[in-house]
């Protein structure tokens, strides 16, 4: 049979009530006492029931993450950062896969498996500024992703425009002057990869140097497949460049090593530069040059600012957006000048 808080407080030679606050993490307990607790807790192997306290409390000490795809590198980083960031705060995080599917993601909205939870951290993909009306929720919710839909929502995000032009700057600055980039998105209205060529022609026009779509190559999916293939067809198309700006570091890595077959130097003959910063990067042969775009730091915030929303459920607080800050990591792929 399984324990009970009555068990865990006999064992420990407390009051029940004195368990009780233990486990919901009141503050005001001598130390002594609350290593009873834990100490009587972790011999019982007691689990709390998280319905009971979701009746006592309405909560149920979870939230939920939502994310595109986490065989992409960049998700499955962002998802182990939200779930230390909430395991500080004693919740459990719940991650739901969407595909960067329009209708996945706005029938998560509508399920019951959020019941479950206190609120939803979402990074949608598929969704338009038509989907507005969907994000009306009557449970805490904070976006990530590009803010570019007036959406009535928390939003934490990348710098998406001033990190691809600080990249493409650097580039400039080591001496580049043709530099393909890998990840456009030919049909994209709004979204990160519109947002980052937007960054990359501002600082091609900042410095005089003139935008050539010969150089520019689609990816519409942004894995390693999809940078080797863009490679390729860069290579073929015959259009001379002496650097590449992955959209992302996937992108960049796949890119590299099509690179390396066809007999180049990497970063003699073309240097690359990706975005993220994966754990990978560092380890590539060469290393990848990279930008930060402050994804612990975007995990941090959008945990804490959920958080925030739980606790004033049904108090006017205007939706926010916040930016991380951004930095570039030098490392062999693309020295500076």
């Amino acid at each position: 049979m399984a324990a009970t808080l009555h068990d865990v407080a006999d064992l420990a030679g407390v009051s029940f009530k004195t368990v009780s606050n233990v486990i919901n993490g009141y503050p005001h307990i001598r130390p002594a006492t609350r290593e009873k607790v834990e100490r009587a807790i972790a011999e019982l192997g007691y689990q709390p029931n998280l319905t009971a306290r979701s009746l006592r409390s309405g909560r149920t000490g979870a939230i939920a993450l939502a994310v595109p795809e986490l065989n992409l590198s960049y998700f499955a980083e962002l998802a182990g950062f939200v779930i230390a960031a909430a395991e500080r705060s004693d919740l459990v995080t719940l991650v739901e896969q969407t595909g960067g599917d329009r209708d996945r993601e706005l029938a998560l909205l509508q399920s019951p498996r959020l019941r479950m939870t206190d609120g939803l951290i979402l990074s949608p993909l598929g969704m338009r500024q038509e989907d507005v009306d969907a994000l009306e929720v009557p449970f805490p919710l904070v976006l990530l992703g590009e803010p570019v839909f007036d959406w009535p929502n928390d939003h934490v995000s990348m710098r998406n425009v001033e990190a691809t032009r600080a990249g493409t700057e650097y580039l400039i600055a080591s001496g580049r002057r043709r530099i393909a980039v890998i990840g456009e998105h030919e049909e994209e209205v709004f979204g990160s990869a519109r947002s980052r060529l937007r960054g990359y022609r501002e600082a091609l026009e900042a410095n005089g140097i003139e935008y050539d779509e010969r150089i520019v190559a689609g990816a519409t999916l942004w894995h390693r497949a999809d940078g080797a293939r863009a490679m390729h067809e860069l290579l073929e198309g015959g259009a001379p460049f002496d650097a590449v700006f992955g959209f992302n570091d996937t992108l960049a890595l796949g890119a590299m090593r099509v690179l390396q077959e066809a007999g180049l130097r990497v970063p003699g003959d073309v240097a690359v530069l990706g975005i993220d910063d994966l754990d990978e990067a560092a380890y590539s042969i060469p290393s990848l040059t990279t930008i930060d775009p402050g994804r612990e730091w975007i995990a941090r915030t959008a945990v804490e600012t959920l958080l925030e929303r739980i606790a004033r459920r049904g108090k006017d607080l205007p939706p926010r957006t916040k930016l991380a800050d951004f930095r570039i990591i030098e490392r062999e792929s693309a020295p500076p000048g």
